[in-house]
């Protein structure tokens, strides 16, 4: 089936802002952003009044190797070693098919939600087959590719071998990962896999100090990596949090001085930190404030869905932002811009969204303005790739009265684009 058609006007559109503009198209990039009823005729246009237009979401971090695979574990619910044994162990019994299945369900799902790009970690295992998960996720990265964009991290754990990380490499995977803070001496695995980045040329995406005491690596991570020119990011982040000011301002400062970028994970990690703190929990986020104010490049993740390290989420990046409003004390202009403009900064992407010479790659949700659409996070959503759609969602709703009058026409407003959707991401939804 031929893909959609692109887009070369958007009408009506409601900005963050509060403007009305219509938005010109041309060539997967906004050419033009317009006083609304001011665009001529166009050959292919879409009616957004009532909806707020914005960047499109990316996630900076997801595992879709264990997205949604809660319900086939029903692990216990606790802490972070809790969750690595209880993932572990169904590690050992999965399919290549079944890895691939889980992962594209996630993936269209947040398309659905209006993220256009993705960076997913991926678990290189232990045992017989270590690039299983590898393989299916490089295989779903092709398949998504005329509809997001999808960057692969090898997750090395500290009993990982350097040759099976090479191997994930040779495979197509883009970035050296691991969980440095799990192995017994974090600085020697730390140092080990940044020597894999630098000999194969890639960048690196660590996990980083996702506890809430114990060592502290981040300031050595941004030394190691002084100087370098592929893109570099560190994960989590969480006991950076917990330092006193004056520690953690002066790795902040080791941060920026490498221009290390740094990707909180709200939902997973106000989930996994905190369980041996029955009083008074801490947060077990990174200090997203302190990070903002220095410059350093931030941006948010939806992290893990349905798995043993969160039972929870749905991988919508407003429920992301939602919850850096809430638990990290952002603005709401701040916490979309972690997932959307801010998260296209660390994965190194063009910068997108409603401004002239933007890529294309938009989210319109109904809603007046930005924090009625994070507080709601509508499902009535339309997402445009370079300037196709290739997502939309329309919801119909039906209230009983208390009494016997009848009932007023409601006529439910929907989206109807003039590009053809294909029938697959079309997503009807009822409610």
């Amino acid at each position: 089936m031929p893909g959609p058609a692109e887009l070369s006007l958007l009408r009506s559109a409601t900005l963050a802002d509060g403007s009305r503009v219509d938005v010109e198209l041309a060539g997967g990039r906004v050419t033009a952003v317009v006083p609304a009823g001011t665009a001529g005729p166009a050959a292919a246009e879409l009616d957004l009044d009532g909806y707020l237009l914005l960047p499109a979401a990316a996630d900076p971090h997801a595992h879709l190797d264990k997205a949604r695979s809660w319900d086939a574990i029903r692990p216990p619910m606790g802490d972070l070693g809790t969750a690595i044994a209880a993932w572990r162990a169904y590690a050992a019994t999965m399919t290549e098919d079944d890895v691939a299945e889980r992962a594209r369900t996630q993936a269209l799902a947040m398309l659905a939600a209006g993220t256009t790009a993705i960076r997913s970690h991926v678990d290189i295992r232990t045992g017989d087959d270590p690039t299983l998960g590898t393989r299916a996720l490089v295989r779903v990265r092709d398949e998504l590719a005329p509809l997001l964009d999808l960057e692969l991290v090898a997750l090395a754990g500290p009993e990982t071998t350097d040759r099976a990380v090479e191997e994930a490499l040779d495979l197509g995977v883009d970035l050296v990962g691991g969980a440095c803070h799990l192995a017994e001496d974090p600085h020697d695995d730390m140092a080990r896999l940044l020597a894999i980045a630098e000999r194969r040329g890639v960048g690196v995406d660590l996990h980083v100090d996702e506890s809430l005491d114990g060592p502290v690596t981040l300031d050595a991570f941004a030394r190691a990596v002084r100087g370098w020119t592929t893109n570099v990011s560190a994960g989590h982040c969480c006991r950076l949090g917990t330092l006193p000011p004056a520690e953690r301002d002066r790795v902040i400062a080791e941060v920026r001085a490498s221009d290390v970028g740094v990707i909180a994970n709200p939902i997973t990690n106000l989930y996994l930190q905190g369980w041996q703190h029955p009083t008074s929990t801490p947060r077990g986020l990174a200090p997203a404030r302190e990070l903002l104010d220095a410059g350093v490049r931030f941006a948010a993740g939806a992290d893990n869905v349905r798995d043993p390290f969160n039972p929870l989420g749905r991988g919508d990046a407003l429920e992301t932002a939602a919850l850096l409003v809430v638990a990290g004390h952002l603005t709401v202009a701040e916490a979309y811009a972690a997932v959307s403009s801010g998260a296209r900064e660390v994965l190194r992407l063009p910068v997108a969204g409603p401004v002239v010479g933007g890529v294309a790659d938009l989210l319109a949700v109904r809603g007046a303005d930005l924090a009625a659409v994070v507080a709601d996070a509508p499902a009535d959503r339309v997402v445009l790739r370079g300037g196709r759609v290739v997502a939309r969602t329309t919801t119909t709703t039906e209230v009983a009265l208390p009494w016997s009058a009848p009932a007023p026409a409601v006529e439910p407003r929907a989206v109807a684009p003039l590009a053809p959707v294909p029938p697959a991401l079309s997503l009807e939804a009822s409610r």
